[in-house]
């Protein structure tokens, strides 16, 4: 693709799209083909709609793990970081670390097809899981209902906040016993 610097719209971010001339076939320039001499652009924009709402996630954030019934003793909270980012403007990746070591990843991404967003999970463990998400005003849902167990993630989104639970349920969501606490808090220091 040919980018003309001079024209190049500034998208969301910070991040520049590429501009192609509007006498050219969009999709034929875009493929690399012969450039047609104008002075109209055109905003080649790849990214889904739906995952614009996911902008404020962007960036690096400090993390509180708390209430944990796993930590000893009660009251233990466990620090760290997480960094949410582009990839290819498709999809929002996110990995974090906890008490200096590894954590989870998630990379979300949203189904035309399905009206909704997925996020796929893995740990340090090599566990690897499917939730089904919403992130609205709301706030962030994550919610798995596989045959080993159910699980979810619930919280409340604020501008620089989100303040959530992981729960789990052992009999097919009658019964839910939270997990533990995770608080994000975004990293403001340069």
């Amino acid at each position: 693709m040919r980018d003309d610097p001079s024209s190049a719209a500034t998208a969301p971010r910070g991040r520049t799209n590429p501009t192609v001339s509007a006498a050219a076939p969009i999709g034929f320039a875009a493929l690399g083909g012969p450039y047609f001499e104008s002075t109209a652009t055109v905003e080649v924009t790849m990214r889904n709609p739906s995952l614009d709402r996911l902008d404020g996630l962007i960036g690096n954030w400090k993390l509180t793990l708390s209430d944990a019934w796993f930590l000893e003793p009660a009251g233990t909270e466990v620090t760290g970081r997480a960094t949410f980012e582009w990839l290819a403007d498709a999809f929002v990746v996110m990995a974090c670390e906890l008490g200096g070591q590894p954590g989870f990843e998630l990379v979300i991404g949203y189904s035309d097809a399905r009206a909704e967003y997925t996020a796929l999970y893995h740990d340090e463990r090599g566990v690897s899981r499917r939730f089904a998400m919403t992130f609205d005003e709301a706030g962030w849902t994550m919610n798995r209902e596989d045959p080993d167990f159910h699980q979810r993630f619930l919280s409340e989104v604020g501008e620089d906040t989100i303040k959530g639970r992981w729960e789990a349920s052992d009999d097919q969501g009658r019964t839910w016993r939270k997990d533990f606490d995770l608080t994000f808090v975004r990293d403001t220091a340069p």
